[in-house]
């Protein structure tokens, strides 16, 4: 991987994938543009993969596109991830958003700032898990550029339109706490203790049936994707299918006597 920007680590079925420009705030330069989504696609069709944690490398998450090479005349205004030289014959880019589409969750471990483009990577993740540490921050309108990657769509989606319009007009940075208060993040934990918390909810995701999670994280992309009616008949599309040939009484019961067990343990019952 080119000067290993972008580090792969699986153990227990669980992929951690790090940026890795530390010195620079692990900004988002053309190589790491090209090698997180190679990273994910990588992770994504790996059999030995259940989940995937995406972080970077301290003191920072992703301090955004770099802009010394938007400054340079490197990089031209519009290129994103993976396309260096991959547009497609329609001239469109290879992918929607930041990352490229995957059927297995996804956890942003925040253990910085999350800035801009970086804050968009974040907002592709399945859910976000913060350090203390963490801050978030949309500078788009300070620096002059516009969002690509699907900002406006995923941050209104998590916070609501109010509070994203607030983020993006001001620029200002929002601390954990606001984030968890937000409904940005579901948790905030120590940072010592980031990593080992979203590891341990990798471990819980990789305990379940791991063809109902990839098809419960279709299934919200695609009700998220559309309209509250339309929701409803994919849902219900889906529950109809998902109960046709192949679905087995005795091992849903055996499942189920698992979650039972499971659950009082966590309740302490």
């Amino acid at each position: 991987m080119t000067e290993d920007v972008v580090l792969v680590d699986v153990a227990d079925r669980v992929a951690t994938i790090t940026l890795n420009r530390p010195e620079a705030r692990n900004a988002l330069n053309r190589a790491v543009r090209k090698a997180l989504p190679a990273a994910i696609e990588r992770c994504d069709g790996d059999d030995g993969v259940d989940v995937m944690i995406l972080t970077g490398a301290d003191p920072a998450f992703c301090a955004g596109v770099d802009l010394k090479e938007f400054g340079s005349g490197q990089v031209q205004q519009g290129e994103g991830f993976a396309e260096v030289g991959e547009r497609r014959d329609d001239g469109r880019l290879p992918f929607r958003g930041a990352l490229p589409p995957r059927t297995k969750p996804l956890i942003g471990a925040i253990n910085g700032v999350a800035v801009t483009g970086g804050f968009e990577v974040a907002l592709n993740c399945d859910f976000l898990i913060a350090s203390e540490r963490a801050r978030f921050s949309d500078t788009h309108a300070r620096v002059g550029v516009m969002p690509g990657w699907g900002l406006t769509v995923l941050l209104a989606q998590r916070i609501g339109i109010g509070r994203a319009k607030e983020m993006s007009i001001t620029g200002n940075y929002i601390d954990a706490p606001t984030a968890l208060a937000w409904g940005l993040v579901n948790h905030v934990v120590p940072h010592e203790e980031l990593l080992s918390f979203c590891r341990q909810l990798a471990a819980d995701t990789v305990s379940n049936d791991q063809r109902g999670v990839r098809r419960m994280i279709q299934t919200y992309n695609e009700v998220t994707g559309t309209t509250v009616d339309e929701g409803w008949k994919i849902e219900a599309q889906v529950s109809r299918d998902w109960e046709g040939a192949g679905f087995d009484p005795a091992e849903i019961e055996a499942r189920r006597m698992k979650v039972v067990e499971r659950g009082r343990s966590q309740i302490g019952r």
